[in-house]
């Protein structure tokens, strides 16, 4: 198998036409602005030893060498072996409310967006263990089920927003069954689940869910995104542009506010802590040095391949083709100097 390691470098490659197409534009002017000044005769005259031919070739090997520079920085591995490894960690489903009041910037830039910001920081610290997300409003979706393949789920992540859920609400209830059924049942891989919500306008029967989550050996976290303050709910048309405040029946701004009481409730029935969000970045701190000491289980294997790299198939003949560059002269050889002289 092969691939490059780094195969963003690649993109230098796009730069190889442009100096080609900026040497041939060049040289055009310069031949233009050489006859210009005499003719093709009187050019021998002046300049005998002047070779056409050299600095294309010298300017060719220079751009191969580059381009084969590019490619070398670029890594190029070979897969040498392929190698099971144990797969151990913990398994953790992310609950994000992506309801209108999630848009409040109370906590900068908004609710919502720190609230991404602080699962992709999550994402990028988890080692081994698998991660799932599942959004809700008036109702639950899986974005993506339980995985370690963290690229992935930070593409996906990136995608959500007030709109990824069509009904409007804060059906908490809903969400955590949601991600309760998500977990698989038949390991005995530790399990926890982390609920992000300003906690307002909760739906359901949330004490039956959280006892069943409870009971099925899951930890639950929650963080609250809001302020006692609160903030105004700013609306958006469908083009992105503002369309003011939210308001309520009889044309008053809603101000919306955290609810403390049912997160809180949530975490002490389900065994876990409840945080508080802030413009910072302490509590998604907190929370994974705490699943930090979770007990790791292996749950599968995964065939890895060991690549090796092979940069210097590339970079050895890019410095061969730079020293042989050094050597050639822009002259014409002894050959037709010979010959040149001998005409005259």
């Amino acid at each position: 198998m092969f691939k490059f390691g780094r195969p963003d470098f690649l993109y230098l490659l796009y730069l190889i036409p442009v100096f080609l197409a900026a040497y041939f534009l060049i040289r055009r002017r310069l031949d233009s602005s050489f006859k210009a000044f005499a003719n093709e005769k009187l050019h021998r005259v002046l300049s005998p030893m002047y070779s056409r031919n050299k600095p294309l070739t010298k300017f060719i090997i220079v751009l191969t060498a580059m381009s084969l520079l590019i490619v070398s920085l670029a890594r190029p591995q070979i897969g040498s072996k392929v190698e099971e490894a144990k797969q151990i960690g913990i398994d953790v489903m992310i609950v994000l409310d992506v309801s209108l009041s999630m848009q409040a910037d109370d906590i900068k830039p908004d609710r919502l967006e720190k609230a991404k910001h602080e699962v992709g920081r999550l994402i990028e610290r988890l080692q081994g263990d698998r991660l799932g997300l599942v959004i809700f409003s008036g109702n639950a979706y899986v974005q993506f089920p339980l995985t370690s393949d963290y690229a992935a789920a930070n593409l996906l992540l990136n995608a959500v927003d007030v709109t990824s859920v069509p009904q409007q609400g804060t059906s908490i209830a809903s969400a955590i069954q949601m991600a309760t059924n998500s977990f698989r049942s038949d390991d005995q891989i530790k399990k926890a689940m982390i609920i992000i919500s300003d906690g307002e306008d909760h739906e359901g029967d949330i004490d039956k869910v959280v006892d069943e989550a409870v009971s099925k050996g899951i930890s639950i976290y929650t963080i609250g995104m809001g302020t006692e303050a609160g903030s105004p709910i700013p609306l958006t048309t469908p083009d992105g542009k503002s369309a003011g405040f939210k308001t309520d029946n009889q044309g008053n701004v809603v101000i919306t506010k955290m609810d403390e009481t049912i997160l809180k409730d949530i975490a002490s029935k389900g065994n876990g802590k409840f945080y508080v969000g802030t413009s910072g970045e302490g509590e998604i701190d907190q929370i994974f040095n705490e699943l930090s000491n979770y007990e790791q289980t292996e749950y599968g294997t995964k065939r890895i391949t060991d690549y090796e790299d092979r940069y210097y198939y590339f970079l050895i003949p890019a410095l061969l083709l730079l020293i042989m560059e050094f050597f050639i002269t822009s002259n014409r050889s002894k050959t037709l100097e010979k010959i040149i002289k001998s005409d005259f």
